[in-house]
């Protein structure tokens, strides 16, 4: 059977078939149904790549025999999938009981031999993922930024402009969106930063490289990046939000470090942990709060005197932290 993808999205359990093939350009999608498949209780979900399935024929097979009475129903998720598994899983069908199993693909053409199969087997069940349309994506936006004020038409169209049709792109940004703004209030300047992926990249190089203590980085990051005036008191923000954290983790006691940083909310973001982990090492309680009275002196400085020379400042910042990450 074909099913609509937007009614797979509302509710999973409309596919009745145990053997499901999604396929198409739209990966967003695709990523979020398999959010929702992962999620299914009662469930052992079991993911593959299609080359494991090849380069050892049986495992599937074995892995579908070897049921115990103890076990959760078994899912399996294969991805990457292409005409070439088809003749395992015609092999496996008979096999299947009470196992699920959704196959993820790329695009395929009407001549795929994969897509044929399914759409005209009674016993499997097909979900075509093509791009999102504009009305789509502002469904989406509006779905998963429910609750936030801020969410004008002009901001749903800020967030529209930046990420176009790409639903993947779109998740990254609702992410940074629901991290940044954690007291759900959306400022629209501060939206127009931080959907600036370029401006974001290079001060928070910057930023971590100071927090981390090393010279050497600092001062050459320091003559590559743009400081832009208009956007200082974000700069501010940025590095403050990161004390902010630290000190969740220096307060917090009983735990692991690790288990201390996956309890953090809004949570760190895999690709910073590393650098985290070792900003944590070398900022202690006394000089968070030092370098924090120093920011909210400098924030004061930046909205009172038009006359100073604010990058230059904020350079200075950088430097000072750098030194005093060391002391």
């Amino acid at each position: 059977m074909i099913y609509k993808s937007f009614l797979i999205e509302n509710n999973i359990n409309e596919i009745k078939e145990n053997l499901i093939l999604f396929y198409g350009e739209n990966l967003g999608l695709k990523n979020d149904l398999k959010k929702k498949i992962k999620n299914l209780k009662d469930k052992n979900t079991i993911i593959f790549n299609q080359d494991n399935i090849i380069s050892n024929s049986g495992l599937l097979y074995n892995e579908i025999s070897n049921n115990s009475l103890f076990e959760k129903n078994k899912v399996f998720i294969i991805e990457q999938v292409t005409d070439k598994i088809l003749a395992i899983i015609e092999e496996i069908i008979p096999k299947i009981n009470n196992e699920t199993i959704y196959l993820f693909s790329d695009v395929l053409d009407k001549k795929s031999k994969l897509r044929s199969f399914f759409e005209k087997s009674n016993l499997c069940g097909v979900v075509p993922c093509y791009e999102d349309n504009e009305i789509g994506i502002k469904n989406i936006i509006n779905k998963k930024l429910s609750g936030y004020s801020g969410l004008t038409p002009n901001n749903i169209n800020l967030i529209l402009d930046h990420v176009g049709l790409n639903r993947a792109k779109l998740n990254n940004e609702i992410d940074k969106i629901q991290t940044f703004f954690d007291k759900k209030e959306i400022i629209s300047s501060k939206l127009e930063i931080l959907l600036d992926s370029k401006i974001m990249e290079d001060f928070n190089k910057l930023k971590d490289e100071a927090l981390l203590g090393d010279k050497i980085k600092t001062n050459k990051l320091l003559s590559e990046t743009i400081i832009d005036n208009d956007k200082l008191i974000y700069y501010l923000s940025l590095i403050n939000q990161r004390l902010i954290k630290i000190n969740e983790i220096n307060i917090s006691a009983g735990e692991s470090l690790e288990n201390k940083i996956n309890s953090l909310k809004p949570p760190i973001f895999w690709k910073d942990k590393p650098n985290f982990i070792k900003q944590i090492k070398k900022w202690t309680p006394k000089k968070l709060k030092n370098l924090q009275i120093k920011l909210l002196d400098l924030e004061i400085k930046f909205k009172s005197n038009s006359n100073i020379n604010k990058d230059v400042l904020l350079k200075n910042l950088m430097v000072e932290i750098c030194v005093y990450a060391n002391s």
